[in-house]
């Protein structure tokens, strides 16, 4: 890593958090202007720490192909994770996601992240759920570098640079500036009032899905 001149006076670094798509799955997009670290950042690398509410989560098999394909940098805490758990029995999701610069500025970061959204209970009057998802802490590493006790806190995170398994680094986390407090996941209910109606139909899908493949298998199978 480049060694980097720190500048004297602090500058909150600038947060954008965005969903993108619509429906459950969507791409969290995370961008990071640094402030606190010259007009140069080349020398650091730059994670977005955030937590998932139990409303939205991360499918590790589909991070796994991100990964091999060079796509993505992430690392999920806990590891393992019910990708078909609804929204009222699962838990909160620690999300480190490793960002890379952006070509049309010197210190700005980003990186996505597919996100899914749960299946929540049925509700009584509104056809949506919404998912406060709340902006993320931005950890900074900077190898070699003169840091600035004012600026910067040291960050308990025992994580790689850059998401490959080379041994922890040091982090530090850095003061920002929001643009949006939050961000909003609108995710599809049913209503109580159907579910008679839902329940009549899936046993009647049942029956006739059954009915089909026990006839293809009378007339085409062979019994000994």
């Amino acid at each position: 890593c480049a060694i980097l001149d720190v500048q004297a006076a602090c500058q909150d670094a600038i947060v954008t958090q965005e969903l993108l798509k619509e429906g459950f799955h969507r791409d969290l997009l995370v961008k990071v202007e640094l402030g606190a670290v010259g007009e140069d950042a080349g020398g650091c690398a730059v994670a977005a720490r955030t937590r998932l509410p139990p409303g939205i989560y991360v499918d590790p098999y589909e991070l796994a192909s991100l990964q091999q394909h060079n796509l993505t940098k992430a690392v999920l805490i806990p590891d393992v994770i019910d990708v078909e758990a609804p929204e009222y029995l699962a838990t909160n999701l620690l999300v480190l996601l490793y960002m890379e610069p952006d070509p049309r500025c010197s210190r700005c970061f980003r990186a996505a992240l597919p996100v899914h959204g749960r299946y929540h209970r049925p509700a009584e009057e509104s056809e949506e759920a919404l998912v406060v998802l709340k902006s993320p802490e931005v950890l900074v590493c900077c190898c070699d570098n003169r840091l600035s006790a004012e600026c910067w806190k040291s960050a308990e995170v025992e994580a790689p640079c850059s998401g490959q398994n080379i041994g922890p680094c040091q982090w530090y986390s850095v003061t920002h500036k929001l643009a949006y407090e939050e961000s909003i996941l609108q995710v599809p209910v049913g209503l109580r009032q159907h579910s008679s109606l839902v329940c009549v139909v899936t046993l009647l899908a049942t029956v006739l899905c059954s009915s089909l493949i026990l006839a293809a298998v009378c007339k085409y199978g062979h019994f000994s």
